[in-house]
């Protein structure tokens, strides 16, 4: 918003450490002079040689003739002295205050790589000029990651798009082709394309975090989800089981939901080819909920599971004809996680497979009837 101009900082800091040393030298020159009025006489008798009274001399108006043009001199040093001493000081006290000014203008025109690193030792700049730093290395890493987002969406969303296009100009070219064949495959692909979008929109709605937290049964979910793809569980041959206890989280039951039926899909689909099997459990911690998803599988590296939480990444070794998916699956569970204030632990099996934990803040306990 626009506002009218006025004194700088430095200039308020100048005339207010001035304006300090003028109030403290004046108290001081008062108390001097208020002792003297108190100890000194008003008048002295003077004498002669012989003890003879020859006068009386005013000694207080000779010292106000004395101190008053001393003193005022020594106001006007100390004015002098303030200003000048003021805005020195205010400068160097300023000087961290000026170079985060820069950064922020700096950063405010898009250049997120340029940082504050204030030098000396820690203090209120110090800790800001850090702070701002923070901020602006996780802004630039969110910028990048949603820049390489929407490249790989992009092209992802590019893909189903010219496989139409292809389909239909070999149908144009080609009359008396198989028109139902195309048709399937036409199908397929925009089957595809939908949930790549519906995914985007769900991936979209959790970063917004546009819900209303309300207690959700983790326990539920998970049986929710597992009975939901039972049936793609038994046509490649795995194995579902459920246990844990009854775990209150807090947190929208849609997304959730979303977040264990990903989970749950992701452990089934991502399998031996024969006898796999998928353990789902949940329970409570101190303070917190977890959610674990564990399935066989093959051997797989930390780093390649440290990669699999980003959009698109899909392993190759990973990725199966019936079910390739669209590669958001873990991506849409780490935006749950986070949009719920939760923890998201992936870590590979010694006998093959990975474990996915997910840790939830509880649902504030309600007030006995």
């Amino acid at each position: 918003m626009d506002r009218a101009p006025g004194m700088s900082v430095r200039l308020k800091l100048t005339l207010s450490y001035a304006a300090f040393l003028m109030v403290a030298g004046g108290l001081l020159l008062a108390a001097v002079w208020m002792f003297l009025l108190r100890y000194v006489p008003d008048r002295a008798m003077l004498y002669n040689p012989d003890d003879r009274p020859n006068g009386v001399f005013p000694i207080r108006s000779v010292l106000l003739e004395v101190f008053a043009p001393r003193a005022a001199a020594v106001m006007a040093f100390l004015l002098v002295f303030g200003l000048v001493g003021g805005w020195v000081l205010a400068g160097r006290m300023l000087a961290p205050l000026t170079r985060i000014t820069e950064a922020t203008r700096l950063a405010s025109a898009g250049s997120l790589s340029h940082r504050v690193r204030l030098p000396g030792r820690r203090d209120e700049f110090r800790e800001l000029g850090d702070a701002f730093d923070t901020m602006l290395a996780r802004h630039e890493a969110h910028v990048a990651e949603q820049r390489r987002f929407a490249a790989n969406a992009s092209h992802e969303l590019r893909t189903p798009l010219a496989v139409s296009k292809a389909l239909l100009d070999v149908a144009l070219t080609d009359p008396g082709g198989d028109v139902g064949e195309i048709i399937g495959r036409l199908h397929a692909v925009n089957a595809r394309a939908i949930d790549l979008t519906e995914a985007l929109l769900l991936l979209s709605r959790a970063e917004q975090r546009s819900f209303i937290p309300e207690p959700v049964d983790l326990s539920l979910l998970a049986e929710e989800a597992t009975e939901t793809l039972l049936p793609l569980a038994e046509k490649r041959g795995v194995t579902v089981e459920t246990s844990g206890d009854v775990s209150l989280a807090s947190g929208s039951q849609a997304l959730l939901l979303q977040l264990t039926m990903n989970l749950v899909h992701n452990a089934i689909v991502h399998n031996l080819p024969e006898k796999g099997a998928v353990w789902v459990d949940t329970g409570v911690r101190s303070g917190t909920v977890v959610l674990t998803v564990e399935n066989t599988g093959e051997k797989l590296t930390p780093e390649l599971v440290s990669t699999l939480t980003e959009a698109f990444q899909r392993g190759t070794e990973r990725v199966h004809n019936d079910h390739p998916g669209v590669g958001l699956g873990l991506a849409i569970v780490k935006t749950i996680t986070e949009a719920h204030d939760g923890t998201l632990t992936l870590a590979p099996r010694p006998a093959g497979g990975i474990r996915v934990t997910v840790e939830l803040p509880a649902a504030p306990a309600r007030p006995s009837e």
